[in-house]
């Protein structure tokens, strides 16, 4: 199995990207759960047959050029082009020594983001990313040892992770998540998402406003062709809330906050967005409000 993916990973991406392409539709084709999941979401979104035809085939295109990213080998530059939208938001940031947050949803190639960040800024700070190890041991090991790069740092979905993310903040270095991704219990709030509840994460709002990072919003669109990518960078429109009836009323507005901005992102390019993921999972063991339930 190593050695096919190891195979796959040195092919062109435009070859990567049409192999993906058919993989998307098989597995759309082989699960129904999945299937109706994607279809689901993007409904909530307002997304067009078309545009939701297309996210299938992206999402497979996702899935196999991560090989190529992931499998290059240590040292090795980033081997497709990155072109740059809003880079001087960073140096800007950076300049201000207070750490700098970046905010991902699953939309396009979003391992790219902060491996193109520690190729390009990773020598003046470097970034730490959160991410949830896969399951798979196989797939588990692959990724821990392939998302370690120069100046970049992976930390899992823990508490410790947390604590690390919160150091290297107040070292003024740079950190990422994924805010779109479920948070365990304890760890979320309901926030509307496209019109419908769903179990976010307060992380990101923590950790901005204990250390005083300032937020960039980052997504790396995904070129036809095998062509490369662009990686835009925006800041966030909206301030968090710093003030609410209660705590946990101020956890939910700083939630929809973000919220807003990731749909503002996804809405960019609805159909490289990851519409069959989870987003409306309930956490295990978590009981499900009636707002939250899946509509019938």
């Amino acid at each position: 199995m190593l050695f096919l993916l190891r195979w796959l990973s040195r092919r062109s991406l435009r070859f990567l990207h049409g192999l993906g392409a058919f993989l998307g539709w098989v597995v759309y084709g082989l699960s129904p759960s999945y299937r109706r999941r994607l279809r689901g979401n993007a409904a909530l979104a307002g997304v067009t047959l078309r545009q939701r035809r297309q996210s299938v085939a992206e999402a497979g295109k996702m899935a196999l050029e991560s090989l190529r990213l992931w499998l290059r080998p240590a040292g090795q530059p980033i081997a497709d082009p990155v072109h740059w939208h809003g880079e001087q938001i960073i140096e800007q940031c950076l300049d201000q020594g207070r750490g700098l947050l970046f905010l991902t949803p699953h939309l396009g190639s979003f391992e790219i983001t902060a491996q193109a960040y520690a190729e390009r800024f990773g020598a003046r700070q470097p970034i730490t990313v959160m991410f949830r190890p896969a399951r798979h041991r196989l797939l588990r090991e692959l990724e821990e040892s392939a998302r370690a790069r120069d100046a970049l740092d992976t930390v899992p979905a823990a508490l410790g992770g947390i604590r690390q993310m919160l150091r290297a903040l107040r070292r003024g270095q740079a950190v990422g998540l994924l805010p779109d991704q479920v948070p365990p219990q304890g760890l979320g709030v309901w926030a509307d998402c496209f019109g419908r509840p769903a179990y976010t994460m307060t992380l990101a709002a923590r950790l901005a406003q204990q250390s005083g990072a300032p937020i960039v919003l980052a997504w790396c669109e995904r070129l036809s062709r095998g062509r490369g990518y662009h990686l835009r960078l925006s800041r966030l429109a909206e301030p968090l809330p710093t003030v609410a009836d209660d705590a946990e009323a101020l956890l939910r507005a700083q939630a929809e906050v973000i919220n807003r901005a990731m749909q503002g992102l996804i809405l960019q390019c609805p159909q490289q967005y990851l519409w069959g993921y989870n987003r409306y999972k309930v956490p295990r063991t978590l009981a499900p409000t009636d707002a939250s339930r899946e509509p019938a």
